[in-house]
């Protein structure tokens, strides 16, 4: 990233635990569409969390992040090779790469620097696919405090590339062949504290704590407390995944 805006180093440790991992089936696609499965690269990885099912789908994974902590907490894997890097300037040579997928990331990338990187390292043929989450499924009072607590709560807060995340990345215009994809979905089974450690995680979060403090999540934890029951009680709970995909021609 040209002028890299870290929401995420300093809660490196909580993301990795507590982000949830990208379903296996959409991995499995993403290895279906490349024209091979050589080589993936995992722009903006995080701590891992799609890495991880790529490497059962592709001989090699690059798995890249701006954030040296990030990098620093993501799971060990033979077929993962993880380096410090941006989005906008892999390093690695022209034509190299059958995927390139970005999960949760592409809304924080200079779009035109990514594109003309994606199209520089993709094979005749390469995917790309930028995957996003924003709400949960409405199943009942739970996801109904989060959601409350997203949208309303830390409306203020959220930082302005997260825009492109509500809106399903439709303001994202794809220089590529599209691609379209099946329906995906995250879904976990947790307890409450593994919800909690999730909404901790976000940007907006941090924002909140240096602007009012931590009043509000408290308060929002104490909302969730009181719906859910016994904190060991085990939920599901899905998030919806928007596919942006594409082929270089």
């Amino acid at each position: 990233m040209s002028a890299f805006k870290d929401h995420f180093s300093s809660h490196a440790a909580a993301y990795a635990a507590y982000r949830p991992a990208y379903p296996p089936e959409l991995a499995a696609w993403l290895g279906i569409v490349a024209p091979a499965t050589k080589t993936a690269l995992d722009v903006g990885c995080g701590s891992g969390q799609l890495s991880l099912h790529l490497a059962g789908h592709f001989d090699r994974v690059i798995a890249t992040d701006p954030s040296a902590q990030q990098i620093a907490s993501a799971t060990p894997h033979p077929g993962i090779d993880y380096r410090v890097a941006s989005a906008e300037a892999s390093g690695l040579p022209d034509g190299s790469v059958d995927l390139i997928a970005a999960a949760q990331a592409a809304h924080w990338f200079d779009l035109p620097a990514f594109f003309a990187e994606t199209a520089r390292l993709l094979r005749p043929g390469g995917v790309v696919a930028l995957i996003s989450y924003a709400g949960m499924a409405p199943q009942g009072e739970v996801e109904a405090i989060v959601e409350r607590f997203r949208v309303e709560t830390l409306a203020e807060h959220w930082p302005p590339e997260r825009a492109l995340v509500e809106n399903g990345y439709r303001d994202i215009h794809l220089p590529f062949d599209p691609i379209e994809a099946p329906a995906f979905s995250i879904e976990v089974r947790w307890p409450l504290a593994a919800l909690i450690g999730y909404l901790d995680t976000w940007s907006a979060v941090r924002a909140l704590e240096r602007g009012t403090g931590r009043a509000p999540f408290d308060a929002v934890v104490a909302d969730l407390t009181r719906a859910w029951g016994d904190p060991a009680d085990i939920r599901t709970i899905r998030w919806p995944l928007t596919i942006l995909a594409g082929r270089n021609s």
